[in-house]
């Protein structure tokens, strides 16, 4: 006897998220493709191929409302959110594209230029822990969603996705955690994993070290609040957050 497929318990919601999606195509986009082979040129480091579709299909069965990207670099990932905008004419409310540095942001103006997404997505440059206190800031002092709007942050975001250096991947993650929408998602990539013996005035070694252990620290903090899930695919393994 058929019957109606009852919905997923929230435990197993991440889990059918980062599932494949046989209906999305598996070349990457035009656009998207242009800016990889700039990135190669500029030495930059990007997700692999499978790390973006898997986001990419994720992102095509949630269908959020409002988006933040943290990292945006020169707008590859954000080449691949954009495909999938025009393909299944779905726009968000919000896309807000967080990038620490000034020149990307003139590139990524002209990417929401390309795909005539200037009237719902906004550019915001910044070092993004600074930008979340201050929007932290203006919730606590504000009563009103007036003030609220002084921020270049919404109040809430359906999906989250998060990128930066291994080093600081952690600090990022708990940073942003608390703008997620009580059924929102937080994506990120898991951070590179120290190898070998690290001498103690290696600056970068040590930092990727900390980040490692501040990493740790988080999966298992976060699970007391939020349902985790990691995904392992040829380039890493993406991890998403679902508040409990």
């Amino acid at each position: 006897m058929d019957e109606e497929a009852s919905p997923p318990e929230r435990a197993e919601i991440l889990a059918q998220l980062l599932s494949k999606d046989a209906d999305q195509p598996r070349n990457e986009p035009e656009i998207a493709s242009n800016i990889n082979e700039q990135l190669q040129h500029m030495g930059l480091s990007t997700w692999s191929i499978s790390l973006l579709r898997r986001f990419r299909d994720a992102l095509a069965r949630q269908k959020p409302r409002r988006l933040l990207e943290i990292g945006a670099g020169i707008g590859h990932r954000s080449a691949w959110i954009l495909d999938l905008v025009e393909r299944d004419h779905h726009s968000f409310e919000k896309y807000t594209l967080v990038e620490q540095g000034g020149k990307f942001g003139v590139i990524l103006h002209r990417l929401l230029t390309r795909y005539d997404a200037l009237n719902w997505a906004s550019i915001v440059v910044g070092e993004p822990v600074q930008l979340a206190a201050e929007h932290q800031a203006w919730s606590l002092a504000s009563a009103t969603g007036t003030e609220l709007s002084k921020t270049p942050f919404e109040s809430d975001y359906d999906a989250i996705v998060v990128d930066g250096p291994s080093a600081q991947r952690a600090s990022l993650v708990k940073t942003y955690l608390p703008l997620l929408h009580n059924n929102g998602v937080l994506y990120t990539v898991e951070p590179d994993m120290p190898t070998g013996e690290v001498a103690e005035d290696d600056v970068d070694g040590m930092a990727l070290v900390d980040g490692f252990n501040a990493w740790i620290g988080l999966i298992s903090e976060s699970q007391a609040t939020h349902h985790v899930a990691f995904m392992p695919l040829f380039g890493g393994t993406l991890v998403a957050w679902l508040p409990r």
